[in-house]
């Protein structure tokens, strides 16, 4: 089976290839193409901007499943902020220490209420062209300062529900057993099968 990641993401790509595993399938993303151009993320929802990605995957990879998500850190506290604009929180060309400090800023500032969660939305393209739509949450809170080394993002200051450690701070096993992309991918191969 092929299967095709719209993301350019390289900590991404390594979590979509560990939780697809059990398909034997060989794992892509457009890195690999040279004529694909990624499409700006305009959409308002997590579940819009992965529709736009993975549209413009399947235009270019027609035949072959197709799966994309636009995911990001929801904060109780600002109004579900960072959200959709999770990966550019910072700026266009922000990175993720730029991000995880402005967020890190805007908390200590506004809010004593640290709840949060990540969010996935996945949608997926079978071979036949069929749309399957997909979510996963992990509810948490942020930390007071970054701690762990493993992971992307905000890895480092989200703390899952019931447990000490940031996401950075656990072994990849660990994380992809409980995170927001893992319950959506679960739910996914549910559907593909």
């Amino acid at each position: 089976m092929e299967v095709w990641i719209a993301t350019g993401n390289n900590g991404k790509l390594k979590e979509f290839r560990f939780l697809l595993r059990e398909l034997e399938s060989d794992v892509h993303s457009p890195n690999e193409l040279d004529y694909y151009t990624t499409p700006k993320e305009t959409g308002d929802s997590f579940e819009a901007n992965a529709r736009i990605k993975a549209k413009a995957l399947a235009a270019v990879k027609p035949g072959v499943w197709v799966i994309a998500d636009d995911s990001g850190l929801c904060c109780e506290g600002i109004n579900g902020l960072p959200g959709v604009h999770s990966a550019r929180y910072a700026g266009e060309k922000a990175r993720d220490t730029d991000n995880v400090a402005k967020l890190l800023k805007m908390l200590q500032m506004r809010t004593q209420n640290r709840k949060a969660h990540f969010e996935c939305c996945l949608v997926a393209y079978s071979p036949d062209g069929e749309e399957i739509v997909v979510t996963g949450k992990l509810e948490g809170e942020i930390a007071r300062k970054q701690s762990g080394t493993n992971g992307f993002g905000y890895d480092p200051v989200f703390v899952p529900s019931g447990m000490e450690k940031t996401l950075a701070e656990l072994e990849s096993q660990e994380k992809n057993k409980i995170s927001h992309r893992a319950l959506a991918i679960e739910k996914l191969l549910e559907k593909m099968k």
